[in-house]
């Protein structure tokens, strides 16, 4: 007989009691009728240190670096539509300048 399965997202609030409340490991383990040794199989998987927090880290820093290069070019594009000024009576016409 295998083990009971329970959601992601179970796991998740249960590590969550432990790593940001400070709840005792097996105080969460009793309350939420789980074994000590699957809430720190959890802790490790979806902790602070863990590979998937590290992950998401890299794809958050990747995203606000993509966001700043957006934010840059569309402001580069905005200067190339302004429109130049010439000439308020003759908006057709380009003066030459001579020296």
């Amino acid at each position: 007989m295998s083990g009971k399965h329970y959601p992601e997202e179970f796991k998740i609030g249960a590590v969550k009691q432990v790593v940001d409340r400070g709840h005792s490991v097996s105080s969460v383990a009793t309350r939420l009728d789980i074994t000590t040794h699957s809430l720190y199989a959890w802790i490790k998987k979806y902790g602070p240190d863990s590979s998937i927090n590290k992950e998401q880290s890299d794809a958050q820093a990747g995203l606000r670096r993509l966001q700043k290069e957006l934010k840059r070019v569309t402001d580069e594009w905005d200067i190339l539509k302004k429109p130049r000024r010439t000439s308020q009576s003759c908006p057709t016409e380009v003066r030459l300048y001579t020296r």
